[in-house]
């Protein structure tokens, strides 16, 4: 099979295009012949070797995987035929990729595959972020940032969905409108309007119950000071390339909370809720309420014409490669 290879770790994240053997099942899991997978900004640190799971090379990078069953271990759940989806800890980027026994389910037949490979990673991310995490309720305000994003394009539609009143940000007009269009209230651009002033304006004053925060760095301080009395601060990610020291006193005088979500440990500490969240998902959808943001769609060819492309912030909802 053809797969993207990193065969050593390097500062510009080199990958070659090459052949590489064809995965095989482990007992309790399967193979799958990748029909779509997920492009995500982990992938862009992984493969520098600066992402906080470190495969040892060589492997093959992506974790986020639609495709059809072609080999079953002799104790796996799904059958040859079937089509999933599936959260891995690497080896997406390829024609064929194995999949483990935890972290994978069964795609609804109407599910259109492009949107499918939105669920492995973002949407239970903003599930976790919003439900678990922040404990979101209804009439609450939530600021989402980097809202035309995968994690933030899903944040805002479940957000919306649960009742709560959204704020979110973007840069540049057509990302301004794609985040009103999946159904925020208020959009500021943070390249040219002053994040803080805004929300207290926009609020009344009152700041924000929950923010949802993929891009870290003076986003996630600019954040503490958006967030009303009792508010929580959900970390997601650090796309803006740095991580924030968050001062306590803000924590202390807002009687708030700052905490993370990690939706790929939840495989190992809370296993249960894996299943629970996809079937809430796929219900969803069903339900016309949530629909995933496809827009960017590369061949597996171009995979660092993709990576490329998410890290320089030219693309908007999931990026999907293509086989």
């Amino acid at each position: 099979m053809r797969g993207w290879l990193v065969e050593e770790i390097t500062e510009d994240g080199a990958m070659s295009f090459t052949q590489c053997p064809i995965p095989v099942a482990s007992p309790e899991g399967c193979v799958v012949r990748v029909e779509a997978a997920g492009v995500n900004f982990l992938d862009t640190l992984m493969i520098r070797g600066k992402y906080q799971v470190k495969p040892l090379p060589p492997f093959i990078p992506g974790i986020e995987v639609v495709g059809t069953v072609v080999e079953t271990g002799a104790q796996g759940r799904f059958r040859v035929g079937q089509r999933i989806c599936a959260l891995l800890d690497k080896g997406a980027f390829a024609e064929f990729a194995a999949i483990p026994a935890l972290g994978a389910e069964a795609v609804p037949d109407d599910f259109p595959i492009r949107e499918a490979v939105a669920l492995p990673v973002i949407y239970p991310t903003a599930h976790l972020a919003l439900k678990d995490r922040a404990g979101l309720k209804a009439g609450e305000t939530v600021l989402v940032h980097a809202g035309a994003g995968g994690v933030g394009s899903a944040a805002i539609q479940l957000a919306r969905h649960w009742g709560a009143r959204v704020i979110a940000t973007a840069a540049g007009a057509e990302k301004l409108a794609l985040c009103h269009a999946m159904g925020a209230e208020h959009a500021i651009d943070y390249s040219t309007e002053p994040l803080v002033e805004r929300v207290r304006e926009i609020t009344g004053g009152a700041g924000v119950d929950v923010v949802v925060d993929p891009v870290g760095g003076k986003v996630a301080l600019d954040s503490l000071r958006c967030l009303a009395w009792g508010g929580r601060l959900v970390i997601v990610g650090f796309a803006g390339g740095s991580i924030a020291e968050l001062p306590s006193n803000r924590l202390l005088l807002k009687n708030a909370a700052a905490m993370g979500v990690y939706w790929g440990d939840y495989r190992r500490h809370h296993p249960e809720r894996v299943a629970q969240v996809f079937a809430d998902l796929f219900a969803l959808k069903q339900a016309g309420a949530i629909a995933p943001l496809v827009r960017d769609v590369f061949p597996l060819a171009e995979a660092p014409r993709a990576l490329e492309a998410l890290a320089g912030r030219q693309t908007v909802g999931k990026v999907v490669l293509e086989p």
